[in-house]
């Protein structure tokens, strides 16, 4: 019987971490085939953003309901269906006439990823006993991780070599075998009953779009322009609603009395701001190498390694170290690091800039947010009790990937408003104002870091004693 049980957990394993990484590698795999997407369908950079943001948004804003349907459904069979669900989206991404009808199958794919992930760690967890848990959950996190090392190597691949419409085809046989072998082999699991908050949903929504919006806008409208302070107005007011309808909420999405947690809270902002920082400088570095240095899309995917590879060498060790000094000091120096990388790299483009010049910052700036993730999300769930990890949890993947959203948009906007065009000697103005942006950004974070509490460590020794 143990054998069976050792068996079926193996199954768990696998399978949460396949579907994990299918999801995960759609997230990044596709920045080294976005110059050719825009040579295709001939459209703007502030329109080709979205094939981006429309997946981040959607992920980050269903995010906790996705939690939600599988607690009240079956995490088993929603599971199964936001596999499906990614699946079609992948074939729809994949059959794209235009840039419109690939960003609304992008949208689609969010929506499945934001079933996938957080149902596949609920799974994961139920099936593993506490002192097994942390090695199974490490092996998953491991095994994402790895996608989005790889993922723009891989997108640069198959670009290259069969075209970009086959970093979605892919996805078709892998989703089919998932399917079968999930509703096999995977027993059906179910959590606390809990309403779905679609108040809450629509609100967080609106808010996001409508701030995505103004930044997309801004340069092309005017920044005075009536459209864009009705966008930016509208995107305050909405966020200002959520937040007072999740106060009195019944079930909210988002509980506001997590936030009481300085390490939560502070937390939750250092992440936004370097996410948005990252997911900005996924965004543009790959068309930097293409449009300006001449590489195709393989060749752009490879040269980011020394920037994501660092993740697989650093996060361990600082996953380690962090019970030793705590959360704040791996936070800050490692998004001053960032930060004095990302700098770097603007005055290296705007001065005139080669491959090997950048290996350096790249490393530096990599090994600098490697330090910080695993601090600054040890730091988000040792704050609250066994009961909320999944709940907070969920709140800080939303965050991380509105960040991502908004420094997309924001990033994309800076660039556009240098008057840069996507030549090579013009590309880089825009490139070195935006990695300027980006160097700020994460700047702020670090400066956010400070507030969380100097030995988070001895906070977090406890945790698995509470109730």
């Amino acid at each position: 019987m143990q054998e069976l049980d050792d068996h079926g957990k193996s199954w768990t394993l696998g399978l949460t971490a396949l579907a994990s990484f299918m999801v995960a590698l759609d997230a990044l795999v596709l920045t080294s085939a976005l110059a050719t997407i825009r040579a295709d369908f001939n459209t703007p950079m502030a329109t080709l953003q979205w094939t981006v943001n429309a997946y981040n948004l959607s992920f980050a804003v269903l995010l906790l309901t996705g939690a939600a349907l599988g607690d009240r459904f079956g995490r088993r069979r929603m599971f199964a269906a936001g596999i499906a669900l990614f699946m079609l989206a992948s074939i729809a991404c994949a059959l794209s006439t235009s840039i419109f009808a690939l960003i609304a199958a992008r949208s689609a794919q969010g929506a499945g990823a934001a079933l996938v992930m957080p149902l596949a760690m609920a799974i994961l967890s139920g099936a593993f006993a506490r002192e097994e848990r942390a090695r199974a959950l490490g092996i998953f996190g491991g095994v994402t991780g790895l996608a989005l090392i790889v993922g723009p190597a891989i997108g640069g691949f198959l670009t290259e070599g069969f075209g970009w419409r086959w970093i979605f085809w892919i996805n078709l046989p892998i989703g089919l075998i998932a399917i079968a072998l999930v509703l096999a082999r995977l027993r059906e699991s179910f959590g606390p009953p809990v309403g779905l908050d679609m108040p809450g949903l629509m609100l967080v929504a609106a808010a996001a779009f409508a701030v995505v919006w103004g930044l997309l806008r801004g340069n092309g409208s005017g920044w005075s322009s009536a459209e864009v302070m009705t966008a930016l107005v509208a995107g305050v007011l909405l966020t200002v609603a959520f937040i007072g309808w999740e106060l009195r909420a019944d079930t909210p999405m988002m509980p506001m009395r997590l936030f009481r947690s300085r390490a939560l809270s502070s937390g939750i902002a250092a992440s936004f701001l370097f996410y948005a920082a990252m997911y900005g400088t996924l965004f543009l570095l790959p068309q930097f190498f293409q449009a300006s240095l001449g590489y195709g899309p393989l060749g752009a995917g490879l040269r980011l390694l020394p920037w994501t590879a660092t993740l697989f060498l650093t996060a361990p060790i600082a996953g380690a170290v962090v019970n030793r000094v705590g959360e704040r000091p791996l936070v800050v120096t490692g998004l001053l690091m960032q930060a004095a990388g990302l700098g770097w790299i603007a005055t290296i483009v705007a001065s005139g800039a080669t491959y090997p010049a950048i290996i350096a910052p790249l490393v530096l700036a990599g090994v600098g947010v490697s330090m910080a993730m695993p601090a600054v999300q040890n730091a988000v769930l040792s704050s609250v009790a066994v009961v909320e990890m999944g709940k907070a949890s969920g709140v800080f993947n939303m965050g991380r990937f509105l960040g991502g959203v908004f420094g997309v948009a924001l990033l994309v906007a800076t660039f556009t408003a240098s008057d840069a065009t996507l030549s090579p000697d013009k590309f880089d103005v825009g490139f070195a104002a935006a990695m300027r942006i980006a160097a700020v950004l994460t700047l702020c974070g670090g400066l956010v870091g400070l507030c969380l509490p100097a030995r988070q460590r001895e906070a977090a020794a406890p945790i698995s004693q509470r109730p």
